[in-house]
C-alpha cells in the first residue's frame, strides 16, 4: 500500500496543471543576437546537456534515479521544436512547463527563471536557428526510489516547476541581500589575486581551500563546479584575470 501511495501521489504531481500566463518575448532574426543567445546557452550549461547540435542526449540514466533525458531541441524528428512555439520556449525555460501546462522532469528551470527577456528572446532565436537533427528519445522517467525520496523529503524535488512561484511578480535578478559583497579582482590595491599564485588559484578552483586553510562557502562561490574543469582552462581564467584593466569597486 505504501508504495502505491507514494507512486500515486508522486504522479498527481507530475501531472499537475500549472495555469500560468504567460508573458511574451519578443524573439529577434539578427544573427548578432543569435550569436549572443548561443554564448548563454553555452555558459548557462544548456549545451552540456543538450548536446552541441541540440539533439538532446540521455543524461543521466541511474537505476535508484531513473533517467535524466535532455529533449531534442530541434526540428528535426524526436525533436519539439516543430511543436513549439515563442510562447512554449518561454513555457519550458522560464517555468519548465511543456505546452500543456505539466512540469518537465528535472528541467532546471529555477537556473533561467531570472533570465532577461531580453536574453530569454536571444536563447530562443539561438535555438529556432540550430539545424534539424532527426534523434528519437525516450521521455525523462523517475524510479520508485526517486518517488520516495520526493514523498519523504520534503526540501528534495525532481520537478523544478515546484520550486517557482507562477503567480507572484517575477522578481529581477539579483544577489540575495545576505549574500556577501564579492571581491574587486581587477584593481591590486583590491583584488586578492596578487596573493595568490597560479598553483594557488588552480588550488582554490579544485579544492575550495584558500592558501589561509579558509574553505570557500559553494553557495557563494561555486568552486564545486569549477573543480572539473581542466588545467588548460583553468590556467586560461587565470591568465584573463591577470589581464583585466583596473576598475573601481562596484563599476562593470
Amino acid at each position: 500500500m505504501a508504495v502505491i501511495g507514494t507512486y500515486s501521489s508522486t504522479q498527481a504531481r507530475l501531472q499537475k496543471i500549472y495555469p500560468v500566463v504567460v508573458e511574451p518575448v519578443s524573439v529577434p532574426t539578427d544573427t548578432v543576437s543569435r550569436a549572443e543567445g548561443e554564448r548563454i546557452f553555452g555558459f548557462r550549461g544548456c549545451l552540456a546537456c543538450h548536446g552541441k547540435q541540440l539533439q538532446g542526449s540521455v543524461y543521466l540514466s541511474d537505476a535508484a534515479l531513473g533517467q535524466v533525458i535532455a529533449t531534442n531541441l530541434t526540428v528535426g524528428s524526436g525533436g519539439v521544436g516543430r511543436q513549439y512555439d515563442d510562447e512554449d520556449w518561454v513555457r519550458a525555460i522560464r517555468y519548465g512547463l511543456r505546452p500543456d501546462g505539466t512540469p518537465l522532469l528535472f528541467m532546471p528551470a529555477t537556473e533561467f527563471y531570472y533570465l532577461s527577456d531580453e536574453d530569454l528572446g536571444r536563447v530562443i532565436a539561438f535555438i529556432k536557428s540550430v539545424p534539424a537533427v532527426d534523434n528519437q528519445l525516450p521521455a525523462s522517467t523517475l524510479s520508485l526510489t526517486g518517488r520516495a525520496v520526493m514523498t519523504l523529503i520534503d526540501a528534495i524535488t525532481f520537478v523544478p516547476a515546484e520550486l517557482i512561484s507562477h503567480h507572484a511578480p517575477r522578481p529581477i535578478a539579483a544577489f540575495p541581500a545576505d549574500y556577501p559583497s564579492p571581491p574587486n579582482l581587477t584593481t591590486r590595491l583590491e583584488r586578492p589575486l596578487p596573493y595568490w599564485d597560479e598553483a594557488g588559484f588552480i588550488q582554490i578552483m579544485r579544492s575550495g581551500i584558500t592558501r589561509h586553510g579558509r574553505q570557500i562557502d559553494p553557495q557563494y562561490m561555486p568552486w564545486t563546479s569549477y573543480q572539473y574543469a581542466t588545467d588548460e582552462e583553468l590556467k586560461s581564467i587565470w591568465d584573463y584575470l591577470q589581464a583585466l584593466p583596473a576598475v573601481p569597486y562596484g563599476n562593470h
